[in-house]
């Protein structure tokens, strides 16, 4: 006699019959279905073992019932998003949570390489310099109004440029008679020193730097024969064709300082009046 071929719940013979084989014994549809099928969580009906079930987070669902929120469209076999616990399809997904390019205008796929900037988004190809056309990229950029352009673009147009080499400025530099020029470039036109950061003076409208100023159109001191600048504060005194210093202003005789005092001129002398009368 052969041993009974029963459904391993219901215990009903299975000679003849359908039957799932599980590792504990064999099972009837139906049992199999009450024991085993998950429910879906759409319909929240069984799945039975003939239906194409679909899982997703630790969800079930029937092959039907696995559809987009906002479409009903079939998510099966089609690329989808969870938001906020809701199925999209892909174009439900874009239109409604996606950012549209500023440039073209069409939604930026999630995924696909974009720029966002200034609380706008652009896909990667359509972010280019207003004056090249080229792509920007991951390059530097610089906005300008409502545009934007790449680094040499910009510098091109838009960039100072140096009143002695003609070439852009692109940091630093210096303003002079409210024109702009490279550091390098603004230099005495006596002696070609450099004069960003030192004392200068101009002659028709030329720079000069202080040495080659006095030695050029400086007065000469009457008493030191040195140049007359007025830099440092410098004061001088004027007398019929001749200039002194300050300092330099002094009696012949006493050396004391005739700044503000009467004085005497003796031929190429100045003398104070005690020394005038002495004589």
């Amino acid at each position: 006699m052969s041993d009974p071929f029963d459904c391993g719940s219901c215990k009903e013979s299975l000679y003849g019959r359908k039957y799932i084989q599980m590792d504990e014994g064999p099972y009837c549809i139906p049992c199999y279905d009450n024991l085993f099928a998950n429910t879906c969580d759409e319909c929240k009906e069984l799945i039975g073992h003939d239906s194409r079930e679909l899982y997703y987070e630790n969800r079930h669902y029937h092959e039907n019932c696995f559809r987009c929120f906002r479409c009903d469209h079939s998510l099966a076999d089609e690329p989808f998003t969870c938001q906020d616990d809701e199925l999209l399809c892909n174009d439900c997904y874009c239109n409604e949570f996606s950012s549209k390019c500023v440039s073209c205008e069409k939604t930026v796929m999630p995924g696909s390489r974009k720029l966002e900037y200034n609380g706008q988004t652009w896909h990667e190809h359509c972010f280019i310099c207003n004056s090249c056309k080229q792509p920007i990229g991951s390059r530097s950029f610089i906005p300008e109004n409502q545009d934007h352009y790449c680094i040499p673009c910009y510098e091109s147009k838009f960039a100072p440029r140096c009143t002695h080499c003609k070439k852009t400025l692109t940091k630093g530099g210096i303003t002079y008679r409210d024109e702009p020029w490279h550091k390098e470039c603004f230099v005495c036109t006596g002696c070609k020193t450099q004069l960003a950061g030192q004392q200068f003076t101009s002659q028709e409208e030329k720079p000069y730097c202080v040495k080659c100023f006095g030695n050029l159109y400086a007065k000469k001191c009457a008493g030191c024969t040195k140049p007359i600048t007025g830099f440092g504060g410098g004061k001088y005194v004027s007398f019929e064709d001749r200039h002194w210093h300050h300092s330099c202003f002094n009696c012949c005789r006493c050396s004391m300082s005739l700044v503000g005092k009467g004085f005497i001129p003796d031929n190429e002398d100045i003398l104070c009046k005690g020394c005038n009368s002495d004589l």
